[in-house]
């Protein structure tokens, strides 16, 4: 499948199976913002655990908090983000449309020949890590890069745009403070440093971990859900001594790639990206890139941050952030190591990853399924009893199993239609394990049990199914 055919699939399967909905669709929708589906919601529950779960269960060193949203606003003047959180744009006078620059110079390298395209992104890598505005237009207009509206070269110049939403905080507007809402949840770990150190006792190097909302305002959101406007990361700081940042980059850097590679996606639909351009508080910095159907894009970045963030706001709150290191008898600003994962990012990266449009005819009789081959631990649900009958006491069967599992894990019943209907359905859903409750059960306390990716079944006794999926879902 065409990768475009492929994004414009999953979009599609997406909505008419209950994973995600266009924000306000009976409005016309919200641009670049979406709802998650019955469905939907499950799988990015079930993410989000297994991220929590690897961090905080599975580390000694490492615990979680959640910071508010609403923070003081000169958290942002200390971080930087009031300044520099920004993104070149450039508008096109005739269609009067916004692109960002990198976008629009990485849609026109799309059309051309490898080496060519290799060589413009080179280029425009080098003018960002410049900062070289004036440079970025002129490549814009060397490669008579059109408006996609408009089909014309008639640009304004790059400028950079803030991305952070601005409120107002407080019940009188003439009173009212203007705040932001975060952009990322990295710094209410940071502010939260000390409180968490002292409270649990924590000695370097440790770990905080955090998820949560985050909120930029795209001019550009493209993707479907891969940049949107409400978004939620996955976020870990991790502090060290200074001098050990290099040692601890690269253990994050595999540490991260081996939890990517446990979800069953093989390692060459990932790789690492180096920064060119290097953010105002880092040393070193990479993304791990899956290949989308858009292409190879960022899903998670690792980062060495200095000790920029501590001792920024050390001097803006003007209250001491050191670590006292009892090995050394020495105060000192920790070093971070931080490791940064979009949420909805890694459930368009599952997704892509597991739909499939598969072609099952055989013997001159046609036949096709779309399945969703998502990790069992993942999937939103994970059983389905379908009795084979309305009648005979089966329905009574598959209630009583499901009563059984439904405090472990998320079950589904359902009996209208043929049973192979039924397990189509069920495989564009993404269940890994269907039950068949039949007459023979009845006789001999039996089921036949379906594998969603394989299609094979077997019989099993009916009380050993609730240990079987057990087994088969656990994260660790």
């Amino acid at each position: 499948m065409a990768n475009e055919n492929k994004l414009q699939a999953i979009i599609g399967h997406c909505k008419e199976y209950g994973y995600i909905f266009q924000s306000s669709e009976i409005y016309d929708g919200l641009s670049a913002v979406y709802d998650y589906g019955q469905y939907g919601a499950e799988l990015k529950r079930n993410i989000r655990e297994y991220w929590w779960r690897s961090m905080t269960l599975m580390h000694d060193n490492i615990v979680g908090i959640d910071a508010a949203i609403f923070m003081h606003p000169t958290v942002w003047k200390a971080s930087g983000h009031v300044d520099n959180f920004s993104d070149p744009m450039i508008d096109n006078k005739d269609s009067k449309k916004r692109y960002r620059v990198d976008h629009l110079i990485e849609g026109h390298a799309e059309t051309l020949e490898k080496a060519a395209a290799e060589a413009m992104l080179a280029q425009m890598d080098q003018l960002l890590a410049a900062n070289d505005l004036a440079g970025l237009k002129q490549l814009i207009y060397d490669n008579k890069i059109k408006c996609g509206v408009s089909g014309t070269v008639n640009w304004t110049d790059v400028r950079q745009f803030n991305l952070m939403f601005s409120t107002q905080l407080g019940s009188v507007a003439e009173d009212a403070s203007e705040i932001y809402l975060r952009p990322e949840t990295a710094q209410g770990i940071f502010v939260n440093f000390l409180n968490v150190q002292k409270t649990g006792r924590m000695k370097i190097p440790f770990g905080i971990a955090q998820t949560g909302k985050a909120f930029r305002n795209e001019i550009v959101a493209r993707g479907f859900i891969f940049r949107m406007r409400e978004f939620e990361q996955m976020e870990m700081q991790f502090f060290i001594k200074p001098g050990t940042q290099k040692e601890w980059y690269e253990y994050w850097k595999e540490a991260r790639m081996k939890w990517h590679l446990a979800l069953g996606i093989p390692q060459d639909h990932y790789r690492f990206h180096d920064h060119v351009k290097l953010a105002h508080y880092a040393d070193a910095a990479c993304d791990i890139e899956y290949d989308f159907p858009m292409g190879f894009k960022e899903v998670e970045g690792i980062h060495s941050r200095t000790d920029f963030d501590l001792t920024q706001h050390q001097q803006y709150s003007g209250k001491k952030l050191t670590y006292f290191d009892t090995d050394i008898n020495q105060h000192y600003v920790p070093y971070v190591i931080e490791t940064s994962i979009g949420l909805d990012r890694a459930v368009m990266m599952v997704l892509s990853e597991a739909y499939e449009e598969q072609d099952l005819s055989a013997d001159g009789k046609e036949d096709s399924r779309v399945v969703l081959k998502l990790p069992a631990m993942l999937a939103p649900i994970k059983l389905a009893v379908l009795p084979l009958t309305k009648k005979d006491g089966l329905p009574d069967i598959a209630r009583d199993l499901i009563n059984e599992c439904r405090p472990y894990f998320k079950c589904y019943y359902e009996e209208k239609d043929s049973i192979g209907k039924r397990y189509r359905r069920q495989d564009a859903i993404g269940t890994p394990f269907c039950i068949t409750i039949d007459h023979q059960t009845k006789e001999d306390q039996t089921v036949t049990i379906r594998y969603r990716d394989s299609m094979t079944q077997e019989r099993i006794p009916l009380a050993s199914v609730r240990d079987l999926v057990m087994d088969k879902i656990k994260m660790f």
